[in-house]
């Protein structure tokens, strides 16, 4: 019994497996849609008691399908901390909690039904090359991580004793210049917090042509490793 369940759960190639997998995502789709409507202002009470009616069903039928996941897994508690699994938990989690205790700061968890679009991830083949191509390129993308953070306390600092004596209710500390270092380097450029100082302008020039650099290296990276996952992927076909 076991294995024919696991057949059907784990295994996307049969047509019970298609079938199965077609339905969750369907329900997916469906929750997050009444999830959307559920935030319009004037709904009617019916609507309401039809949208938390589904919404019952929706958490039944996860609740069940954790449930099945965790009976087939071989390791059940790697499934369990697993990013699936711990997404899985995530998209029921809320409901129950929020049925137990009638407290209204707790309903702030129901946002958490948000998670139940990364739930899909496990349906795509090609969401699922993102999560190898995310294995391959981890060190990388926290060497990049830490880079990053240091030309921002750089750029912080240097935009700081530029700026300070011209502006200081806006660079009044480095730490407030962090958020003109953060915008710059990302090259997104609010305008609302801006050198007015030529030594702060030429700061910023070169700054600029580093954050053009901060923002193609990741695309770089995932490029290349989304082309070995695709090599992995038919490798294991």
């Amino acid at each position: 019994m076991k294995n024919k369940i696991r057949k059907i759960v784990e295994d996307n190639t049969s047509r019970k497996g298609k079938l199965f997998d077609f339905f969750i995502q369907a329900l997916i789709l469906s929750s997050l849609v009444a999830f959307a409507i559920e935030t319009l202002p004037n709904n009617s009470n019916q609507t309401i008691e039809l949208l938390n009616i589904f919404e019952i069903i929706c958490v039944v039928i996860f609740t069940i399908e954790y449930s099945l996941r965790i009976y087939v897994a071989k390791k059940p508690f790697k499934y369990i901390f697993s990013f699936y699994g711990i997404i899985d938990f995530l998209a029921i989690f809320p409901f129950y909690l929020t049925r137990a205790y009638d407290l209204r700061a707790l309903r702030a968890f129901r946002v958490f039904r948000i998670f139940r679009t990364l739930k899909l991830v496990r349906y795509n083949k090609a969401l699922n090359r993102f999560h190898i191509a995310a294995n391959i390129v981890k060190e990388e993308i926290i060497l990049f991580l830490i880079i990053t953070s240091i030309f921002i306390f750089l750029a912080s600092t240097g935009i700081y004793y530029f700026e300070n004596e011209a502006q200081p209710e806006i660079f009044t500390s480095v730490i407030h210049s962090g958020w003109w270092a953060v915008v710059t380097l990302t090259t997104v450029g609010y305008g609302d917090v801006y050198p007015i100082t030529v030594g702060g302008k030429i700061f910023t020039f070169f700054i600029l042509l580093i954050g053009v650099g901060i923002v193609t290296i990741p695309a770089g990276l995932v490029a290349s490793a989304l082309s070995k996952a695709r090599e992995i992927e038919n490798q294991s076909n």
